[in-house]
């Protein structure tokens, strides 16, 4: 079931995200930005979502509502639940918010240097729309990618 996260929810968000990006930590040299994220004033904005299991939490997605895309800022799924299929039900909850919003394209990005992120989501439609410096990490390159906010990946 997904939810919406609220403040007591907070390290829940904390654990998983930290969790999740821990094997990207070592590759970049430096922990990535949803790790450092302030998720307050995101979740009382109710852009964190979470995908509950009975008593635990498994999965939340963050992202941001603009008035032409849904920007997908993290997906993490805590690692007990990784290889399940959790990260895709997130995709494809965040393109049934893009499509409730009306919005014409999702949006995200990620860093250059992790490759498997990016094959995942080319999988799941995504195509690069360009490459930056990542302006709060010097030396980092970020992958902008997006596709249609109705497209729904086949399978």
């Amino acid at each position: 079931m997904m939810r919406p996260a609220t403040v007591s929810d907070l390290p829940a968000v904390q654990d998983i995200t930290a969790a999740a990006y821990a094997p990207y930590t070592a590759l970049l040299g430096g922990p990535p930005l949803p790790v450092t994220e302030d998720y307050v004033p995101r979740i009382a904005r109710e852009e964190v979502w979470l995908r509950d299991e009975g008593d635990a939490i498994s999965a939340l997605a963050a992202f941001e509502r603009h008035a032409d895309h849904l920007l997908i800022f993290s997906i993490a799924v805590a690692p007990s639940f990784q290889r399940q299929g959790r990260g895709i039900e997130l995709l494809r909850f965040l393109d049934a918010r893009a499509a409730e919003w009306g919005v014409a394209e999702v949006r995200l990005y990620t860093n250059a240097r992790i490759a498997r992120n990016i094959a995942l989501y080319r999988a799941y439609g995504f195509q690069g729309t360009g490459r930056c410096p990542n302006p709060y990490r010097p030396g980092w390159t970020l992958v902008d990618m997006a596709k249609p906010a109705r497209q729904m990946a086949s399978e």
